[in-house]
């Protein structure tokens, strides 16, 4: 399996990019609902053309991507976890990296986490409105928040551990699903026979179906951005795309910090290197990286990097970094936490700290499962955002200024896969001078 939530847009090498397209969608959108603001504010037609005619688009969009959301999720959580093999097997490496992925990916998203509550780019919509959008997605997204409300904290940490996993497919209980998944990848690493082989190769085929199906959802992406722009635009003015200016640069200040302090912090004390040499050794992959918006693609020049600019032992760097591309996906898990509190503020869905604590656990595991296709994560975000009674149609916000934010999580993304290898392959060095002591004293 190879899994980066930042792919090429499959439409590069037949013209416009995919990219570019979402984004003259997200300006002709949002253009065109800014127009009618003005102009015709209070005009029925307006609101017919609303109604009948961009919220059905946008809606559909949200429905195909809800469609495929629980396949999508269990395949590649199952896959990610199994590709970690065999923990007797791996020993002690693919329980170093195994814990980079998980520690370091908490600790993006929580940065992520902490920086929405300080700045609050989602605030300023007037109450009227944002009761006025709630109440427009619909008897769902109340019911869903009627519920929230009433499950207790208890409640929300059994629920983790569903009764039933299909009736938690079922509910968009994402959580169980995860755990679910979680279970049978970890199952599936340790019982080694045809059974198992065969398992995995099923769970192959349903993750690669996914992608697939995810491919054809995406090329309608263009005209749901525009069609959600307009109806957001229509209704609100010109404050729609203040509040996104904000988010946007939330979004940039965490991975910034994220890039040039946390991880740098990591490398010089756990990994004894100076800063100048990992940066100037990861100079080539990152820019690749940005300038591809894919892990996948930067994989080779991230290789040659780790070994021959870094000094990673080779054995080290395949493991990590390959693994790296597939699951430590920090960037990526950054971005859904930022979107979702971004979009929670932005409709007035207040999410208290326990509900903000399981936002960030179904991102961590959401990094290890990314998909690989333009938008693979927007199917997690829009469960997430269900799970929490925000309206999903929030989706459209995001994806027209997509490209910028796509091409610096996947810098941090690929970043992080050359600083795990580093402390990793520095902590290995130390683990083989303490068996050669032993060894010399026995």
């Amino acid at each position: 399996m190879t899994t980066t939530d930042e792919t090429t847009s499959p439409s590069s090498s037949r013209g416009m990019s995919m990219h570019t397209r979402m984004l003259i969608g997200f300006l002709v959108g949002a253009l065109a609902g800014l127009a009618c603001y003005a102009l015709a504010r209070d005009a029925v037609w307006l609101d017919d053309v609303v109604t009948y005619v961009s919220q059905p688009i946008g809606e559909l969009f949200l429905r195909l991507l809800f469609m495929l959301v629980i396949p999508l999720v269990f395949s590649a959580l199952v896959l990610g976890v199994v590709e970690i093999g065999d923990p007797r097997a791996l020993g002690r490496l693919g329980f170093k990296t195994l814990l980079w992925i998980l520690g370091v990916t908490a600790l993006a998203v929580a940065i992520g986490l902490i920086l929405v509550n300080l700045f609050q780019p989602g605030l300023g919509v007037s109450p009227e409105v944002g009761k006025q959008l709630l109440a427009e997605a619909g008897h769902r997204a109340s019911e869903i928040a009627a519920r929230r409300e009433a499950i207790s904290a208890r409640e929300m940490l059994l629920g983790i551990v569903p009764r039933n996993p299909v009736r938690a497919a079922a509910d968009g209980n994402l959580l169980g699903v995860m755990f679910f998944a979680l279970m049978f990848g970890i199952a599936a690493a340790v019982v080694r026979n045809e059974g198992t082989r065969t398992f995995v190769g099923t769970m192959q085929g349903i993750y690669d179906i996914s992608l697939k199906l995810i491919e054809w959802v995406i090329r309608i992406a263009p005209y749901a951005v525009a069609a959600l722009l307009f109806t957001l635009t229509a209704r609100m003015g010109w404050d729609v795309l203040v509040q996104l200016a904000r988010y946007v640069g939330v979004v940039l200040l965490a991975l910034g910090i994220q890039l040039f302090v946390v991880l740098p912090l990591l490398v010089r004390t756990l990994g004894r290197m100076p800063l100048k040499r990992f940066f100037g050794g990861s100079e080539t992959a990152m820019v690749t990286a940005f300038s591809t918006s894919s892990s996948s693609a930067t994989l080779p020049t991230t290789l040659r990097a780790a070994e021959k600019n870094l000094g990673v032992p080779r054995s080290v760097a395949r493991f990590v970094c390959t693994l790296g591309a597939t699951a430590n996906m920090n960037g990526t898990a950054l971005y859904e936490g930022v979107t979702v509190l971004f979009l929670a503020q932005f409709f007035g869905v207040d999410l208290s700290l326990a509900q903000q604590l399981l936002v960030l656990l179904v991102c961590v595991l959401g990094g290890v499962g990314a998909a690989g296709v333009p938008g693979g994560s927007l199917p997690v975000i829009a469960m997430i955002l269900a799970m929490f009674g925000i309206p999903p149609e929030g989706i459209g916000l995001v994806l027209g200024i997509d490209r910028l934010l796509d091409m610096s999580r996947t810098t941090l993304n690929v970043t992080g896969d050359l600083a795990a290898s580093v402390v990793i392959a520095r902590s290995e060095m130390r683990g083989d001078a303490d068996a050669e002591a032993t060894t010399a004293e026995t």
